[in-house]
């Protein structure tokens, strides 16, 4: 069983959309998610290559494999957080059960050796005025102050690759250290494949500094392009 450090009060929050954005409601603000600013920000070259990829794959079949990975997705973050908690969450559907073997994966590999204490999941993070979001867990992992996120995938990652996943946790990062006074300086991203592969990549010192300073650069072309329209 890992340890429950409930050193803050996270928010609650309903999320929605909003013209068509995901907001999150945190009191009386409406706020872009973290993921709704990332979207909006994409480079051409990352729009080109998504529209080239669904063409190739045909329309329906690329909402077909997206769909089914995001499914898949919640379940896995669904059982990971039931271990995490000692409140273990059964799916014996077919997708449940893919769902926890690679769940497993994250929980032996990483959760199980690693993650030391934790101070919240699924939590609502906000930078006044500006975004908010939900990351996995905030804790302490690998003797460090984190922000740890699961993703599942098709297919293997390459750094290169997952630079989103990157900013997301400087998102996070730079949102609960402004609200609580916190200093926390790394990023944790735990991910399986959906045949069992698992990767974990950190983000930490200047890497993860960098990562915060372009997540800011984001956000104000985000705000820019808002005023444009």
């Amino acid at each position: 069983m890992i340890k429950l450090n409930k050193l803050y009060e996270y928010p609650t929050s309903t999320r929605a959309l909003y013209n068509g954005e995901r907001l999150y409601d945190i009191g009386e603000d409406k706020l872009p998610s973290v993921t709704t600013i990332l979207s909006a920000t994409q480079s051409e070259e990352k729009r080109t290559s998504l529209a080239a990829w669904a063409n190739r794959v045909g329309q329906d079949q690329a909402t077909r494999i997206k769909d089914s990975a995001a499914n898949r997705g919640t379940v896995m973050h669904h059982i990971l957080e039931g271990w995490i908690k000692d409140q273990p969450h059964v799916d014996l559907t077919e997708v449940g059960q893919q769902a926890e073997t690679m769940a497993y994966q994250i929980w032996d590999n990483a959760l199980k050796p690693k993650l030391h204490e934790y101070w919240g999941l699924e939590v609502t993070l906000y930078y006044p005025e500006l975004y908010a979001g939900a990351t996995d867990v905030v804790g302490v992992y690998d003797n460090a102050e984190s922000i740890v996120d699961f993703k599942q995938s098709n297919k293997p990652k390459r750094r290169e690759w997952i630079e989103d996943y990157k900013l997301q946790l400087a998102a996070y990062a730079l949102a609960h250290n402004e609200v609580y006074g916190t200093n926390i300086n790394k990023g944790v991203n735990l991910i399986c494949t959906k045949d069992n592969l698992y990767q974990e990549f950190i983000f930490e010192g200047e890497e993860f500094r960098q990562a915060k300073f372009e997540w800011l650069r984001k956000v104000d072309q985000y705000y820019n392009q808002k005023e444009r329209k």
